[in-house]
C-alpha cells in the first residue's frame, strides 16, 4: 500500500510518539475485569491492529508510550468523584501495580525503549500525568492514539492532545469500545472534528515507506 502524503507527514518518526491507552491485562486480556469490553478488543481486532502498530513503531524509530491505569493495593490516590471509579472499585479483577492485570496485554509488545506510564486517577492518560511532559522532551508533534476505551479514556486522550497542542492521529479500526455501534459514531461525529482519522494499515505503510528528513519536521509544541 503506497503511503499518502499528507498523513506521511503528519506521523513522521522523528516527531510522533505512538501512545497505547489501557492496553493492559486487566482491561484487554483474557482475565479482564471487563470482560465485554476485551472481547469487543479482540474480537473488533483491535488490539491485534495496535500490536501491528507497535511493531511498526519499533520498526521505524516512532517512540511508543503505553499509558496503564492501576491502583495502589491500599486504593489511596485513586479518584472516586463519578460513577465510574466507584464501580471499578467493585470489580472482581483490580489493576493494582505489580499484578499481571496491570501489565501490557498480548499481543502488544513493550520493547525496552518504550516508555511505561502509569497514572492512580482520572480519566486521560495525559492529564496530571508524565505524559505530556515525556512528549515535549521527546520534541513530538504527533500523538498516533490507540487502545481503549472509545467510552472514555479515548476521547479524553484526542480532547487533551489538541488542548495541548499536538496533532492527533486516530487509527480508527485500533481503537474499541462497548457497544461495538458505538465506536464508528464517536469517531464520526466527535474526533473526526478535532484529530486526522485513519486506518491502522495506513500509518504502518508511513513507517515502512521512505521518510522524510527529521529537520524539515518542524519544532515541537511549545517550542520555537
Amino acid at each position: 500500500m503506497a503511503a499518502d502524503a499528507r498523513l506521511m507527514a503528519q506521523v513522521d518518526p522523528a516527531t510522533t510518539v505512538l501512545l497505547t491507552v489501557e492496553c493492559q491485562q486487566g482491561v484487554v486480556g483474557e482475565s479482564s475485569a471487563l470482560p465485554e469490553l476485551a472481547a469487543a478488543a479482540r474480537d473488533s481486532g483491535a488490539l491485534g491492529n495496535v500490536a501491528r502498530l507497535v511493531d511498526a513503531a519499533h520498526g521505524s524509530g516512532v517512540q511508543v508510550v503505553h499509558a496503564l491505569a492501576v491502583r495502589r493495593p491500599d486504593g489511596r490516590g485513586a479518584s472516586r468523584n463519578a460513577r465510574l471509579f466507584r464501580a471499578a472499585e467493585r470489580l472482581p479483577v483490580q489493576q493494582v501495580i505489580g499484578t499481571p492485570a496491570a501489565q501490557v496485554a498480548a499481543p502488544v509488545a513493550v520493547a525496552d525503549g518504550d516508555f511505561v506510564v502509569r497514572r492512580l486517577h482520572g480519566l486521560s492518560p495525559l492529564a496530571g500525568t508524565d505524559v505530556d511532559a515525556l512528549l515535549r522532551n521527546l520534541g513530538c508533534r504527533t500523538v498516533v492514539i490507540t487502545g481503549v476505551s472509545a467510552n472514555v479514556a479515548i476521547p479524553n486522550s484526542v480532547f487533551d492532545a489538541v488542548n495541548a497542542g499536538y496533532v492527533a492521529v486516530v487509527p480508527e479500526d485500533a481503537i474499541a469500545g462497548v457497544p461495538a455501534a458505538y465506536v464508528p459514531e464517536l469517531v464520526r461525529h466527535s474526533l473526526a472534528l478535532v484529530a486526522t482519522v485513519t486506518r491502522t494499515d495506513d500509518v504502518v505503510a508511513c513507517w515502512k515507506g521512505p521518510q522524510r528528513p527529521a529537520e524539515s519536521a518542524g519544532a515541537s509544541p511549545g517550542q520555537s
